[in-house]
């Protein structure tokens, strides 16, 4: 791209050419420096220092061996610690001493992690966001973790991470592995192998007219450090404020392999995505936003971006869920309430809605105590434009959601010729309309950032199981459940998941406030069921687990309850007996 501006640094017997993008004079902002990976240059990141230059004066470099920097014979050149020296001088040059943040990617992550763990490397690197690209030392001693205690999973997750990267066995072969690439090294079959194994568009992907001798050259970084580390791990500390950005879908790095850098990160962040190893290509508008709003983080002391990014700070060992914005409506009480305590106790910040603020404040106060930012909003789910102004009140204050859960919901019981129209009309509106409205509304977020996500629904048992005094209420959540499906099939292709939950028979406040067509006597009834379900003692808790365990799992339905698993079962297998059963009168 023409607004790279090319300067060359000499380091020893290294000529480094490095890059300034625009107009990178301006001495009042902060300076950033991008390291690219095998076999990238420089061009790795030209879809992201446009948006990088709003905020930052943007540098960048080809390592050595890559591009139009010096291509050393020897592989010891290529060793880890040389080329962190390289770093730090590039960083020199271009803020006259000063410190600079750096994104670095794949190969030029796994040498910032060297240069972090350098003494003194927070003088001149103020903050390090890190892509696809671990610390050897801290993924030796994890490997060594697995294997000394071998349990199943251990063995597995090892497992996992030898297959991902066999290929690194390969690249250690110099006649074989150099003659590969010389053959297939060109610009179209890299943009096609990138484009299949994890969809990176084929156009606005840069790459240098070097690539062939890039590949080739870049295979000595492989020969220099793998087993040397692996064999002899020398894990280090670092106070340098650090990001980690997981990508689960990374065809090379498994996510379990980063479990252990807080061990040794004094200050560690984290955000996980199903993105694949090729971020700077696949989403650079995602990267470059996560990393503007780590950077203001770290400048400001708090988050001038919208994706406040002190939800994703790790002061622990990793949790399951660490790092993700979850949305839940209806979290004054019951499901939504226990739901929002699942999700903070694995490491999620919580944006919680509902009806009630009060009893919602109630929720965060818990939230809170378990470590995570947490915010309470008003929302009437049943008006669709209230719904639509607080996805954009969320994405503007807080980001694009990774976890959006529609719980809110009422009930509805007796005779469907009884029930009003007023009735009807808010059932409808609350239990279809709003989880419609939610899904739609933030479902269009996701799908414009591209980094995946989850979509979770309530419907109910009562969606597969017929009654002739649940009908009205039966429709709603059998609408929810098709809706969900049908969503899951939408979305698939963007990589996010749609579950639907149907709960059967759960202690929750929604019996007290559910009314009864063509009941004389509300308060009577409200007491009958309420205590059948007192009695019953199922409790939200347990939903809420199960609801995690489908945002984990990406499972499509989960009926919850006994009953609820039994009721799925005879009406998609027997459906006549439902339809007999739906003939009892339960309330009489």
């Amino acid at each position: 791209m023409t607004d790279w501006h090319r300067s060359d640094l000499t380091v020893g017997d290294i000529r480094l050419a490095t890059y300034s993008y625009g107009d990178a004079a301006e001495s009042d902002r902060p300076a950033i420096v991008l390291v690219h990976g095998w076999p990238d240059t420089h061009h790795l990141w030209d879809n992201m220092a446009p948006q990088l230059a709003e905020h930052y004066r943007v540098f960048a470099y080809d390592t050595r061996g890559f591009g139009e920097s010096t291509r050393p014979d020897d592989v010891a050149s290529y060793r880890l610690d040389a080329l962190a020296q390289d770093l730090f001088a590039v960083i020199d040059s271009v803020t006259d001493g000063g410190s600079a943040h750096v994104v670095a990617h794949d190969w030029g992550s796994v040498q910032t992690w060297e240069a972090v763990t350098t003494p003194g490397a927070s003088t001149a690197i103020a903050s390090f966001t890190s892509v696809s690209g671990p610390n050897l030392d801290f993924l030796a001693e994890w490997a060594r973790a697995q294997l000394s205690s071998p349990t199943p999973g251990n063995i597995g997750r090892a497992l996992s991470q030898v297959a991902s990267s066999a290929y690194t066995g390969f690249f250690q072969i110099p006649g074989v592995s150099d003659a590969f690439f010389r053959a297939l090294g060109s610009d179209k079959l890299w943009t096609e192998f990138l484009h299949a194994i994890e969809g990176t568009p084929r156009e606005n992907v840069s790459f240098a007219p070097t690539l062939r001798e890039d590949m080739i050259s870049g295979l000595k970084l492989y020969r220099a450090n793998i087993r040397g580390k692996l064999a002899r791990p020398n894990p280090r500390p670092t106070s340098v404020p650090v990001l980690e950005v997981v990508n689960d879908r990374d065809i090379a790095l498994r996510p379990a392999i980063y479990g252990r850098t807080y061990t040794h990160a004094d200050k560690l962040w984290r955000k996980s995505s199903t993105t694949g190893h090729w971020l700077p290509y696949t989403n650079p508008a995602y990267l470059a936003a996560t990393a503007i709003e780590f950077i203001d983080a770290i400048e400001n002391g708090t988050s001038s971006a919208p994706n406040t990014i002190d939800r994703a700070r790790q002061l622990g060992a990793p949790l399951p869920l660490t790092g993700k914005l979850a949305v839940i409506t209806g979290a004054g009480s019951g499901i939504g309430r226990e739901t929002a305590y699942a999700l903070a106790a694995l490491g999620c910040e919580v944006v919680l809605a509902d009806i009630d603020t009060a009893s919602a404040d109630e929720t965060a106060t818990e939230c809170k105590a378990k470590g995570v930012l947490t915010n309470v909003y008003e929302l009437d789910v049943s008006k669709t434009s209230a719904v639509t102004e607080f996805a954009e009140t969320v994405r503007a204050r807080h980001g694009v959601p990774d976890i959006v859960v529609n719980n809110a919901g009422i009930g509805l019981g007796g005779s469907a010729l009884d029930a009003t129209e007023e009735q009807i009309d808010r059932l409808i509106d609350i239990n279809l309309r709003g989880v419609i409205s939610g899904s739609r509304a933030f479902a269009k977020q996701m799908v414009a950032r591209g980094a995946g996500g989850h979509i979770v629904n309530l419907a109910s048992a009562a969606a597969f199981t017929p009654s002739r005094e649940l009908g009205l209420y039966s429709a709603s959540k059998a609408g929810v459940l098709m809706f969900s499906e049908s969503l899951r099939a939408e979305l698939a292709d963007h990589r996010i998941g749609v579950s639907a939950i149907c709960p059967g028979i759960v202690n929750t406040n929604i019996t007290a406030a559910t009314e009864y067509a063509g009941v004389d006597d509300q308060e009577a009834m409200a007491r009958k069921v309420s205590g059948f379900y007192e009695k019953r003692n199922y409790t939200p808790d347990k939903v809420a687990r199960e609801i995690v365990r489908a945002v984990v799992s990406n499972k499509a339905v989960v009926p919850v309850t006994p009953e609820a698993k039994f009721g799925y079962r005879v009406y998609r297998f027997i459906p006549w007996v439902s339809r007999i059963a739906a003939r009892a009168k339960l309330t009489g």
